[in-house]
């Protein structure tokens, strides 16, 4: 059993985050950087060209960390 000096560390947290809404089918509603403060237990990780389509599909940008800007995407 590895000790607690031979575990690995924890991976670094996502740079995007894409939140899922409730109920059936579980549709993408918002996308998150990954550093905002207001994601909830319905956000998956996403890569940077997931998050700018989803974007580009429709889905709001979170109004808190403004995704869209930091991707260079603005409506």
């Amino acid at each position: 059993m590895a000790t607690r000096s031979e575990r690995r560390p924890a991976p670094p947290p996502p740079e995007w985050l894409i939140e899922h809404g409730i109920g059936t089918g579980r549709l993408p509603a918002r996308v998150h950087t990954g550093q905002c403060w207001d994601t909830r237990s319905r956000c998956k990780p996403a890569t940077a060209d997931q998050a700018r389509r989803a974007l580009a599909e429709g889905v709001s940008a979170r109004p808190h960390c403004r995704p869209d800007t930091a991707l260079g995407v603005l409506e």
